[in-house]
């Protein structure tokens, strides 16, 4: 078999679980959805998966796409996804989380941060309340400074310096993240308001200004110990981020 008859077999296949999200830079690719059960907490939990890519070209051919796949290491290029669970777009009541990668959290579970209990709460706590998506974020590592920076900020606060200090030492601002990409595909996927799983108000300012209705806030904090004390202390006094008993701008006036 040719290879332009494999190509174009996968893009029959492919049609309908592509959506092009046209952007200020470009567009984004939102393949999805895709049945992915997951082990959460011993339990089988079916979600259903989507994963995006950026792309400077703004084409609804999307064999064009699929040709430059080949030819891009995408694999070294890191790219973000969203869980949904139960009727995301439709339901009337949905919670949701933007959750910035942590590969030393969320895949080894190391206890210097709180990631790893954020990610895996977010999840139980969206399929107790049975509609909801987790957006995970690949290019947010370290607050947006990226995997070998962060390295050396963590020796830096072994030194003592605290997480901001750290990343202020290396020449990052505190937080660098961006939610544009997220944002745009959660209007791709919802319009309806979201109660947003953070205890961080950038992100809640973030939705705001897009547009997006937000009708609330649930914090998620938890899995306090010796080794992450001092982070979670430094993210409330150094970075705004909300207590637990803190309720947090909610308004889309």
């Amino acid at each position: 078999m040719t290879q332009a008859k494999l190509q174009s077999e996968a893009l029959a296949a492919l049609q309908d679980k592509i959506q092009l999200i046209k952007t200020g830079k470009g567009a984004i690719y939102l393949v999805g959805p895709i049945r992915l059960p997951v082990n959460l907490y011993g339990e089988t939990v079916v979600f259903q998966w989507y994963c995006w890519l950026n792309c400077d070209e703004v084409t609804e051919d999307f064999q064009r796409i699929i040709d430059k796949l080949s030819a891009v290491n995408l694999a070294e290029l890191q790219q973000s996804s969203v869980l949904v669970y139960g009727d995301f777009q439709y339901g009337d009541d949905a919670i949701m989380r933007m959750h910035s990668i942590c590969h030393t959290g969320d895949i080894f579970g190391s206890k210097r941060c709180d990631c790893g209990f954020q990610l895996k709460q977010s999840m139980k706590m969206i399929v107790d309340h049975g509609t909801g998506a987790l957006f995970y974020l690949a290019n947010h590592e370290g607050r947006g400074i990226g995997l070998f920076s962060k390295a050396m900020a963590y020796i830096l606060q072994e030194q003592g310096y605290d997480t901001v200090e750290a990343n202020e030492k290396l020449g990052f601002v505190d937080d660098a993240r961006n939610y544009d990409d997220a944002i745009s595909v959660l209007k791709a996927l919802r319009s309806k308001p979201v109660t947003l799983m953070t205890n961080n108000p950038r992100k809640l300012e973030a939705l705001k200004k897009s547009g997006l209705p937000v009708s609330g806030r649930k914090p998620l904090w938890g899995d306090v110990s010796e080794y992450n004390e001092k982070y979670l202390q430094t993210k409330i006094n150094r970075s705004g981020h909300l207590k637990e008993d803190e309720q947090g701008e909610v308004s889309n006036d």
